[in-house]
């Protein structure tokens, strides 16, 4: 069985510097994600699905970030193998509303969020994003 979905990780700047936001559901902390569906881009299924789960409109998509991460797991009995692709967003909004499917959230300086996140490919598509984001701020500050 495949599963596909789509999410981001969303940041945005403040004067205490950059804040990266974690929804909590089920007890874990994670990115906002959900099934991309029939017909839907991946692009479109990250702006559905931050909306849907945060109540942000309007993110900016960073160009040029894409990860994705594959796993398996066991639903009614059968083996699934999920992929979820992971782009970079950025908000201008720290207002969050989460969805029912979730019991909080939270905004998170990188080593907080870092410690937070609850999945090893979470914690690793954070570093790679932190990375990507400080190698953009870099380049348009020596451009």
């Amino acid at each position: 069985m495949e599963e596909k979905s789509a999410g981001a990780v969303v940041f945005r700047e403040t004067p205490g510097g950059r804040m990266y936001l974690l929804l909590l559901n089920a007890g874990r902390w994670d990115f906002p994600k959900g099934g991309v569906e029939e017909g839907e881009s991946e692009l479109q299924t990250v702006l559905r699905e931050v909306e849907e789960e945060t109540g942000l409109k309007g993110i900016s998509i960073i160009p040029g970030f894409r990860k994705v991460i594959e796993y398996y797991y066991r639903r009614d009995g059968k083996n699934v193998h999920k992929q979820v692709v992971y782009m970079l967003a950025s908000t201008d909004s720290e207002k969050v509303r989460i969805s029912f499917e979730h019991q909080g959230f939270g905004w998170f300086k990188y080593s907080e969020a870092v410690h937070k996140a609850s999945y090893n490919n979470s914690k690793f598509t954070l570093t790679d994003a932190e990375k990507f984001v400080r190698r953009v701020a870099q380049n348009s500050t020596s451009g």
